[in-house]
């Protein structure tokens, strides 16, 4: 028989979370702020994002791991985009290059071939980022400055002469004239012996992203948006491994925008490219697959991993929600990341290594598919050979030493990650609702809703820098006196010379009618509605230069001046 002297035990309930949480905030947390009081009144993101004290299981209240986080390679897809991420496959190491002639360009991408690059990424000189000839007067002094100058499919052979286009993926960071220079890619891989289908890569083409930020437009939005479908619709049929256009916040972050608003506008003018894409009566599943993302990686290494990790599953249940792909892979979010040119500083330029370390890392734990590491001389000049060298190290250090690549989606779980990858989805999709209310992107860039916005986020972040509020060592705090700058990349002014020279003889040894056909054709085909990538590939193989095809697009289409919307 049980003895009955022997006391019952008492059946307490166990504490929840959040009583434990109180507990800990009135004794333990308590006294130690009477101590050593905490170094902020306010803690936040560098988009000024409120930040928690402590996460806790409070904050994902309604969290599903079935619905909100699941497995890689599924839906949502908020743990990446395949099932074996970099345990399978390590990203493509992507160093954007692009300087002076296109000789001298070709130098470089064999060099950083040799050095381990796994893919290239051509950097453009800003007269052919606007439709202009190097012997424009609208060119004069910038040629082969920011970028390699390219006019014609004669520079795009020199360009890329010996580069196995079968085998390297090609990426070209252009947008207003992205059409033409992709024609000039074509037509070259054409005389090479490669045929379209063996060609994988990717042209950026995304024109909505310019009005909001960049400002390299060749014609007014809506022609804009019609070309960039014909370079889809084309790629689609003939060019099947080439991603058309590369959907980018990046260059909407470097303007000044905060995180949400990157990740908000970048995939609303994605689904913007959707829609127009879909009344041109292609079908979802057919271009879907082939769309791509770029993103920027600042210097918030957790708020950029939450948007990374956003992005992917609000591609996904957007693009479900709307037009019910049958394929998966409609609804996977691609990216390529460019770490942050606009966190880079002139002082302390060896500090851009650590930077750049910190955001190349952000970018792989975040899930990326390609990655550009920026180096620590770009705020002073294209960087000189020693320093790409070393961005790309970084990269290389990250994968086979840092152990970053040896699981997928590291922080999952994570009360933090999880609650401000949350949080970043949620108001991102406000403001794509916002913009679905004005009738889509292409209108509220007319009414400059975006531009207003990453004005006045850009605004605020300055004021925070001025007042201390945002540290930035080596610019407001940690300063030191006559620093003495790196030795930088210097492009020769003799550049300009030959390249006004080199389109003088090849104005010479072409053939007139065939030039004067071809652009006659392409003046025709842009009154109708047929598709302008034929007509665009007769065009560079008649040797047409870019300045003489975008004075007909512009012609034809008009041309766009920014309203200066304040």
């Amino acid at each position: 028989m049980p003895n009955k002297n022997i006391k019952k035990k008492s059946q307490k309930h166990p504490k929840s979370p959040l009583t434990h949480l109180k507990l800990w905030e009135t004794s333990t947390l308590a006294k130690a702020l009477r101590h050593t009081p905490e170094r902020h009144r306010e803690f936040t993101t560098l988009s000024s994002m409120p930040i928690d004290r402590l996460y806790t299981p409070e904050q994902l209240k309604g969290f599903s791991y079935a619905k909100d986080l699941g497995y890689p390679g599924v839906f949502p897809f908020t743990r990446g985009i395949y099932p074996t991420m970099h345990r399978g496959r390590l990203w493509t190491m992507r160093q954007f290059a692009g300087y002076a002639t296109a000789a001298d360009t070709n130098a470089r991408f064999k060099y950083l071939l040799k050095e381990g690059q796994t893919g290239l990424s051509t950097a453009f000189h800003f007269p052919t980022l606007m439709g202009y000839d190097s012997d424009s007067t609208r060119a004069k002094g910038e040629v082969g400055v920011c970028g390699v100058a390219i006019d014609s499919l004669a520079d795009v052979e020199i360009l890329f002469d010996g580069i196995p286009l079968d085998q390297v993926t090609v990426s070209m960071t252009i947008n207003g004239p992205a059409a033409i220079l992709f024609a000039f890619f074509l037509a070259n891989a054409e005389k090479k012996g490669f045929a379209f289908d063996q060609l994988g890569g990717t042209i950026q083409n995304d024109v909505l992203k310019e009005y909001i930020a960049q400002n390299s437009y060749l014609v007014p939005p809506e022609p804009a948006l019609r070309i960039v479908v014909d370079t889809i619709e084309y790629s689609c049929r003939h060019v099947p491994k080439w991603n058309p256009v590369s959907i980018s916040g990046y260059h909407i972050r470097e303007a000044g925008s905060t995180a949400v608003q990157e990740l908000a506008f970048t995939l609303a003018d994605g689904l913007s490219y959707v829609q127009a894409c879909v009344n041109r009566g292609l079908d979802i599943d057919s271009f879907a697959p082939r769309l791509s993302f770029f993103f920027n990686a600042h210097i918030d290494f957790f708020e950029e991993i939450a948007k990374y990790r956003a992005a992917r599953r609000l591609w996904a249940r957007l693009m479900k929600e709307r037009y019910n792909p049958k394929k998966q892979e409609s609804l996977k979010c691609r990216f390529h990341v460019q770490t942050a040119g606009c966190s880079l500083t002139a002082q302390q330029p060896e500090n851009n290594i650590v930077r750049t370390t910190l955001q190349a890392l952000a970018a792989v734990v975040g899930g990326c598919q390609s990655l550009h590491t920026n180096s620590m001389d770009e705020t002073f000049a294209l960087p000189t050979e020693k320093a790409v060298r070393t961005a790309l190290r970084t990269q290389q250090i990250i994968a086979f030493e840092s152990g970053a690549a040896n699981t997928i989606d590291p922080l999952g779980g994570s009360y933090f990650v999880e609650s401000l990858t949350a949080r970043m989805e949620k108001e991102a999709l406000e403001i794509i609702k916002k913009i679905d209310r004005m009738g889509g992107m292409v209108e509220a860039i007319k009414r400059g809703y975006p531009q207003m916005e990453i004005a006045a986020a850009s605004h605020v972040y300055q004021r925070q820098v001025e007042h201390k509020e945002k540290i930035v060592v080596g610019v407001n705090e940690f300063v030191m006196e006559n620093e003495t700058p790196p030795d930088i990349l210097k492009i020769d002014p003799e550049v300009e010379k030959k390249q006004v020279e080199n389109i003088r003889k090849l104005k010479l040894i072409r053939e007139t009618k065939k030039v004067s056909a071809a652009l006659a054709a392409l003046e025709k085909s842009a009154k109708t509605d047929e598709n302008l990538m034929p007509r665009l590939l007769d065009c560079a193989r008649a040797y047409c230069t870019i300045g003489e095809i975008s004075d007909v697009l512009k012609k034809m289409f008009g041309e766009y001046h920014d309203p200066g919307i304040f």
